[in-house]
C-alpha cells in the first residue's frame, strides 16, 4: 500500500463494467444503423469453418480502433480489454491482432481488395445519395508513406515505402477512390485511368463536373477527356520546354501584380489535346543577395530568375486569380484531407510485410475514414462537421461511461453534461438506420 501521495485521493479497484470510449460506442451504432455488418459478410468472403471469425469482426474492430486513435494491429487489444465497450456493442469474441494480421494477407492474396472496394462504393452511395448536391469536384493526388520493409521499393524521393492516390470530393471530404501503389510508381502513372476509376464510383444522378491535380496530371490524354465529359479543370503545368516558351513569349504588360509576386495568362495547347486551354501564369522574384545592383539592370536580373509557377485550365468567365484561388483550395480539400489520412487514421506505416496485405489496410483505413465523415454530417450537430479526428476523440470519443445490467436491459450511465448530445446522436443513428432499411 503507498503510504504517501501528492494528491488527497485514495485508489481502489471495482468490479463495475467500464467503458473508457462511451462515444465511440455511438459511432459503432452507427455503423450498425448504416448495416455496414450485413454488408461486410455479404461482400467478404466468409470464413472457411465454422469456428472462423466473420468478416465484420474482422474489420469493424479495426474501424474503431482506426477511429478512436489506434494505429497499429497491437492497438486491437484496447478494443478487446474493454469489456463495456463490447458488450454495449454485442461482441462477445473478437480475434487477435495476429489474427486480424493473417486475414488481412490471406484476403490481400485473393479478391479481398475487389471485395472491400465494394463495400466501400456501397457506403458512398448511401453518403451522396442524401446529399442535395448533382455535381462534385474531384482532388486527385499521391501521397507518400515511408516504410522501412524489406519489400518495400524506393520512391522519388529517396525513401523506401509506397506511393497510394487517392481521390477525394471537395464538397463533402469523402474519398470517392484510393489505389495503393508501390513505392516506385511514378506519381504521374496511371492518372487518367484513376480519374475514370473515380468517376465510376459515382452512384446514379451523380457526376464529377470539375478537376483539380498537381503537375503530375499535366497530360494531353486528361485534358481530351475533361473535355470530352464536360468537366472543368485547373491541373498544375510541367516547366516543359513548350510551357517555358509560352511564358517566355508574353508581353511584359500583360503582367499584372498579384500578391508578392505578378500574374499573366496565355492560351496553349499539347501536341495531342484536341482543344487549347489557358495557361495562367505566376511570377515570383527568387531570393536576392545581401549586396545586389540596383536600377534596369537590376531589373532585368530579376525576371531572368524569377521563378514560375504555372496552372493549366478551362474553367471561363472568371479571371486569372480567381482561377488560380479555386485551383489552390486544393490544399484544404486534398491535401489535408490526405494528411488526417494519413495522421488521424494511422495511415503513416504500415502492419505487414506484404504489400497486399497492406493494400487492405489502407482500404479499411480509407474506409474508416468515410463513415468518420458520414458520422460527423449524418449523427452529430452541424458545429462538429469541420472537427478533424483527434477534436472528436477528445470531445466525444474518448468519454467515460458506466454499463449497468438491470431488469434485463443493459444502461450506459454518461456525465451530465453530455446526456442530452449523447441523446441526439442516438436519435440520429435511428434514423439513419430507418433510411438504410
Amino acid at each position: 500500500m503507498i503510504a504517501q501521495t501528492v494528491l488527497p485521493f485514495k485508489l481502489e479497484m471495482t468490479n463495475d463494467t467500464l467503458t473508457s470510449q462511451a462515444g465511440l460506442v455511438l459511432f459503432g451504432e452507427f455503423l450498425k444503423a448504416l448495416g455496414l455488418d450485413q454488408v461486410l459478410g455479404r461482400e467478404l468472403e466468409k470464413p472457411g469453418s465454422a469456428r472462423g471469425y466473420a468478416p465484420s469482426r474482422h474489420v469493424l474492430p479495426l474501424v474503431l480502433m482506426l477511429t478512436g486513435g489506434g494505429r497499429s494491429l497491437e492497438d486491437l487489444r484496447q478494443i478487446r480489454e474493454d469489456t463495456g465497450l463490447r458488450e454495449l456493442l454485442g461482441w462477445r469474441e473478437l480475434p487477435s491482432a495476429d489474427a486480424v494480421g493473417d486475414w488481412l494477407r490471406r484476403q490481400g492474396e485473393g479478391e479481398g481488395l475487389r471485395r472491400l472496394g465494394r463495400v466501400g462504393k456501397l457506403m458512398l452511395r448511401r453518403a451522396l445519395e442524401l446529399e442535395p448536391a448533382t455535381d462534385y469536384t474531384l482532388d486527385i493526388d499521391a501521397s507518400q508513406i515511408v516504410a522501412e520493409k524489406i519489400a518495400a521499393l524506393w520512391t522519388y524521393k529517396g525513401e523506401k515505402g509506397y506511393m497510394p492516390i487517392l481521390g477525394t470530393l471537395a464538397e463533402n471530404g469523402l474519398i470517392l477512390g484510393e489505389e495503393f501503389r508501390e513505392g516506385n510508381v511514378a506519381p504521374a502513372d496511371g492518372n487518367l485511368e484513376f480519374i475514370k476509376y473515380c468517376t465510376g464510383r459515382m452512384p446514379a444522378g451523380k457526376r464529377i463536373g470539375a478537376l483539380r491535380a498537381d503537375a503530375a496530371s499535366y497530360q494531353a490524354g486528361i485534358f481530351n477527356w475533361c473535355e470530352a465529359h464536360k468537366v472543368v479543370f485547373a491541373i498544375g503545368a510541367r516547366q516543359a520546354p513548350a510551357v517555358k516558351a509560352a511564358i517566355a513569349s508574353i508581353p511584359e504588360s500583360e503582367w499584372r501584380p498579384y500578391q508578392d509576386g505578378h500574374i499573366a495568362e496565355t492560351v496553349h495547347c499539347m501536341e495531342k489535346t484536341k482543344k487549347a486551354f489557358r495557361l495562367i501564369v505566376i511570377r515570383r522574384p527568387v531570393q536576392q543577395e545581401l549586396f545586389t545592383q540596383t536600377g534596369e539592370a537590376a531589373e532585368k536580373e530579376e525576371q531572368a530568375q524569377a521563378r514560375y509557377h504555372a496552372v493549366a485550365s478551362n474553367r471561363a468567365g472568371e479571371s486569372a486569380g480567381e482561377t488560380l484561388a479555386w485551383y489552390h483550395q486544393r490544399g484544404e480539400h486534398s491535401e489535408n484531407r490526405i494528411k488526417e489520412v494519413k495522421i488521424g487514421f494511422g495511415q503513416e506505416r504500415m502492419p505487414c510485410g506484404q504489400f497486399q496485405a497492406n493494400a487492405m489496410f489502407f482500404r479499411i483505413g480509407c474506409l474508416a475514414y468515410n463513415l468518420f465523415v458520414m458520422f460527423k454530417r449524418q449523427a452529430l450537430p452541424r458545429e462538429f462537421w469541420k472537427a478533424q479526428v483527434q477534436t472528436l476523440r477528445w470531445r466525444f470519443f474518448s468519454t467515460a461511461g458506466k454499463v449497468v445490467f438491470h431488469a434485463g436491459a443493459v444502461v450506459l450511465k454518461v456525465g451530465r453534461f453530455l446526456f442530452s448530445l449523447f441523446e441526439e446522436v442516438r436519435q440520429r443513428c435511428w434514423e439513419v438506420c430507418q433510411v438504410a432499411a
